[in-house]
Order: C-alpha cells, then structure tokens, then sequence
C-alpha cells in the first residue's frame, strides 16, 4: 500500500502547541496520514527509552516511522578511519529505529571530493559491501536501507549510481528524492514520461519487486549551477517538480513506494496534497 507523510514536524505542529515527537504520532494520523520520517540528521542522540516510547506512540497511532542517518556520512572519504565513523552512523540510526519500530533507514551515500567520479563510486560500492557485512553481523538484515539520490554535483548520487549500490544486497533500496533529481539535472523532471523513464530504468535494473516499495522523497527544490540550493513550498511556480506526472507514472508502473514530504516547513500540508492529487489523479 503507497503510504504518504511528514519529514520531521512541520511549523504547523509547533504553531499547534506541540512540541515532542511522541504526539507526531497523532497529529499525522489526524491528517489522514500513513508514515512519518525522523531526521537525526546532525548525530544520533537518543536515549533507549525515548526510542522505545516514539515506537509506541507511533505503534498506537498506526503511522510507519522511518529514520534519516546523519547527514556527515560519506562512504568516499579517502580515510579509512573517517569512513569507520559513517558506518557507525547507519548502524546506530537502525537500532534507534529498531526499537522505534520502523525499518526504514535513509543516509546519504557520499561527496566525491578531489577522487575522479568514478573513484569516489567505486570506493563508495566497496565501502556498501563492507557495510553490509555489518547489517548481518548485527542481524539487520530484515531492515530496508536507502541510499538516496543528491542533489548537488559534487555529490555521489545520481540514479544510476544509487541502482549501482543497491546491487550490492537485497539489503538496499533506492531512496529517490525526485527534487535532487530535478536540481542536479537543471530542472529535467516536466512530464511523465520523464518520471517513468527513470522508474522504468529501476525496474530493468533491479527487477519490479524491489523497486516496487522504493522510498521517496519529494519536494519543490531551487538549483542553480551546482544542483541544489534549498529547499521550496509547492507555492514556488519557477522551481520545479511538480507531483502530478509522478503520481500519474507510479500508477501506471504499479508502484507503490513510501512517500515523504520534506518541503520547507509545510511538510505536512504538502504531503495531505500528494495524496489528495495521488488518489484524485
């Protein structure tokens, strides 16, 4: 079932009185949504007990919780003991999840520095085979992990790199963030035939059952010559992409993936239109 929801608590919440993630549950149930994601974007600090109370809140409410690892993780740093510390950020961001409830774990694969692109993705593929031994020492290995596609140049994450990872183990699953898309490539997501060739790329590639639960993010994205500038507000007319040929591709394709809004601020709102324009589409 194609399942919609909030990255992180948008202004709304707070503006509500709102104020613990516990009550995220709700207030996204309320909203006749299905999922949420919880950033620990900038380190993963948390006690076991508050994992364990969000994973029942989250329980209680019926909303599937995934996880955003840290965003410093760059499986292509030269350093070998730098690139110890990213596994560590995906391995800790799962079992907060795990005893969160969710199996979903997004992280950002890596930046290419000054190795060639081709250098800095394959060290980052040898460094997601080491990784994945990790996930089977740790019996991880029934959680979904997502690299994500970035959305600035000096970034390593375009679609077919991210397929390329995925190859390495049923493990990972594409996280596409169809605004990074759209920001590297200079605004290439207008139609649906441009949403199905990139889909129809990933079933060829990875066969229709994985891909056909892939993790999305979506939002409107302002770029300029190096991709990604910031995050925008469907209000944007100048940015793109727009939802409507992407829920009209996954219909067709018969893909149901998880959804997650990370527009700026008006996460909740804007993942409420997705899935009114989803299932109005």
């Amino acid at each position: 079932m194609i399942k919609f929801g909030p990255s992180g608590n948008s202004e709304s919440f707070y503006e509500a009185g709102y104020s613990h993630t516990e009550e995220s549950a709700a207030f996204v149930k309320e909203r006749g949504l299905d999922c949420f994601e919880y950033s620990f974007g900038r380190g993963v600090r948390m006690s076991e007990d508050k994992a364990i109370s969000i994973g029942e809140a989250f329980q209680n409410a019926g909303v599937e919780i995934s996880a955003h690892a840290p965003y410093f993780i760059n499986f292509a740093n030269p350093d070998d003991e730098m690139a110890a510390k990213s596994y560590g950020y995906v391995l800790d961001t799962a079992k907060a999840l795990q005893l969160m409830g969710g199996k979903r774990v997004v992280f950002h694969p890596a930046a290419q520095g000054k190795a060639s692109r081709e250098e800095a993705v394959a060290l980052t593929e040898e460094r997601l085979k080491i990784l994945r031994d990790y996930i089977y020492l740790n019996n991880m290995q029934d959680m979904i992990f997502c690299p994500e596609t970035m959305g600035k140049l000096a970034q390593i994450g375009t679609v077919e790199e991210i397929v390329r990872f995925c190859k390495v183990d049923p493990v990972y699953t594409p996280c596409v963030d169809f605004g990074h898309i759209n920001a590297r490539e200079g605004g290439s997501l207008k139609t649906v035939e441009d949403y199905q060739n990139r889909l129809q790329y990933m079933i060829d590639e990875l066969g229709y059952e994985r891909v056909k639960h892939f993790h999305v993010h979506f939002s409107k994205i302002m770029y300029g010559a190096k991709g990604e500038i910031k995050h925008l507000t469907f209000e944007d007319e100048i940015y793109g992409p727009n939802f409507e040929p992407l829920a009209t591709a996954l219909k067709t394709l018969k893909l149901e993936p998880y959804i997650v809004s990370e527009s700026a601020g008006k996460q909740i709102e804007e993942a409420e239109i997705m899935k009114k324009i989803y299932f109005g589409a």
